[in-house]
């Protein structure tokens, strides 16, 4: 079958857009939608949105576009949303307690079902409706909760040891937001997360655009600004 393809990890990336872009619509009680126009709200062009679309079947009618519900639904089962996915959160600092405080994630279907860290004063205490557990208890946890995703918010020296302990537990969905990089072994998934990378990135594109601006105005020349996520 046709949705059998191995999908590129690059429209595995878009694919959640579209999923927002689609319940964003469906909502507004819009049943069907254009190639063009899914393009246009998620911010990528035409030919991109039916190429990725196409490795999950065939739904398009020409001159119709896509029944939204049945695109949801499709896209929603290529990605695996059709059940929950307990995550477990692995240091409470800052940036874990803001991640833990975001309702976001069990909306989407990645309730966050343990808080979990190796500092003995916070160890017992209660933060966002959970009381906080110590690491050691972590394999008990993915049992006992049904963990499938762990996500790293420690300092980076130990990001790899946390890394090293989900693993071993059977969590092989790994989200790591530690500033270090973290090798798991092969059967696991690891994505990482590193906003001043990002922002680093941004501030490249930045400099660009401000020296390019500067340009055009010493030259008294008006470019159209190019749309980088075309």
């Amino acid at each position: 079958m046709e949705r059998q393809r191995r999908i590129p990890e690059a429209t595995v990336a878009r694919l959640p857009v579209y999923l927002r872009t689609l319940l964003e619509v469906q909502a507004d009680r819009v049943t069907t939608i254009s190639s063009e126009r899914l393009a246009e709200l998620a911010g990528v062009n035409a030919a991109k949105v039916r190429k990725d679309l196409s490795y999950l079947g065939s739904f398009g009618t020409r001159g119709v576009g896509y029944d939204v519900d049945h695109l949801l639904v499709e896209m929603s089962r290529e990605l695996g949303l059709t059940r929950d996915w307990p995550v477990a959160i692995v240091g409470v600092g800052n940036l874990g307690a803001a991640l833990a405080n975001y309702g976001g994630f069990g909306d989407r279907g990645f309730p966050v079902a343990a808080l979990i860290d190796a500092d003995p004063t916070k160890v017992g205490t209660t933060f966002g409706g959970h009381t906080i557990r110590h690491l050691d208890d972590l394999p008990a946890l993915v049992v006992e909760l049904g963990i499938a995703i762990g996500i790293i918010a420690t300092p980076a020296a130990g990001a790899q040891e946390v890394a090293d302990r989900l693993v071993a537990a059977g969590v092989t969905s790994i989200l790591n937001f530690a500033p270090a990089v973290v090798t798991v072994p092969e059967q696991a998934t690891l994505r990482k997360v590193d906003l001043a990378l990002e922002l680093q990135v941004l501030s490249f594109y930045g400099q660009r655009d401000s020296i390019g601006s500067s340009l055009r105005d010493e030259l008294g020349v008006s470019v159209p600004a190019k749309n980088l996520g075309a």
